[in-house]
């Protein structure tokens, strides 16, 4: 027992410090500009464009379900106006960045993984060594760079669905005026709100990019090991989503509160 965990210490030590290696060469090929543009573009269509529609679903069904259940705990204490203000900053506070980075992880990075571990099986990114192509540059700088990139934006689209979630609830359900949803909204979202929750994105979206690729680069045992690898990205992805952003929250509301 003693000695099963103590190689499983030892091998989470070894992989961490892998992982960051990986990512150490990755912001190297960035900072010195070896970055390819085409790439880059490809990719913020594969991961963005085609999770716009799952993401707006999800956070229009996220905000409607907060403001009926907002509707009902607030409703007690004749406040029902504040259910503008509850989904508001729920939304851009801590939901939209939280559970959009967890789709944009299910879908986006998933993908990012199964592609990079079956090209690892099939020695496809050996090859692209053996023909002189760098393949940190060829095939993950790109898509980290979308992860970067696409995340905030959909994010951002994310907490503006939900918003309208919450107000066709709030206006055709709670029978608030229209007129008085919009201006709750308004009052409730201050630049701090919006810009802790934009800058948590900016982080979620680098590490999902830096964990999915590095585990594609991982992956061996053929097209078992591809799932095998491909679950634990995500499943890793959203462990390392949830404790960051408490980190993150609890920095951002110690200096900005």
């Amino acid at each position: 027992m003693i000695t099963a965990c103590g190689r499983y210490v030892l091998e989470f030590i070894v992989g961490t410090g892998n992982a960051l290696m990986f990512l150490k060469d990755v912001l190297g090929h960035i900072v010195a500009g070896r970055v390819r543009f085409g790439e880059v573009l490809k990719q913020i269509y594969d991961q963005g464009v085609q999770s716009v529609v799952i993401i707006a679903l999800a956070s229009f069904a996220s905000g409607a379900v907060l403001a009926i259940q907002g509707y009902v705990m607030l409703s007690r204490f004749g406040a029902k106006e504040y259910v503008a203000n509850l989904v508001a900053l729920s939304l851009v506070r801590e939901l939209s960045p939280v559970f959009g980075s967890f789709i944009f992880s299910g879908k986006a990075g998933a993908r990012m993984t199964a592609e990079l571990g079956t090209m690892n099986v099939n020695d496809q990114i050996m090859a692209t060594r053996t023909i002189g192509v760098d393949p940190i540059e060829f095939l993950v700088v790109p898509r980290m760079m979308a992860c970067f990139l696409v995340l905030p934006g959909l994010v951002v689209l994310s907490e503006l669905v939900g918003i309208f979630g919450g107000y066709c609830i709030g206006v055709f359900d709670a029978k608030i005026p229209s007129a008085t949803y919009i201006h709750q909204t308004l009052r409730a979202i201050d630049y701090v709100d919006f810009f802790s929750g934009f800058l948590k994105t900016l982080f979620f979206g680098l590490l999902i990019g830096w964990i999915c690729c590095y585990q594609g680069f991982q992956t061996s045992g053929g097209s078992l090991g591809v799932g095998q690898y491909t679950t634990k990205a995500v499943a890793f992805s959203y462990i390392l989503i949830v404790i960051s952003n408490t980190i993150l929250t609890k920095i951002i509301l110690t200096f900005w509160g």
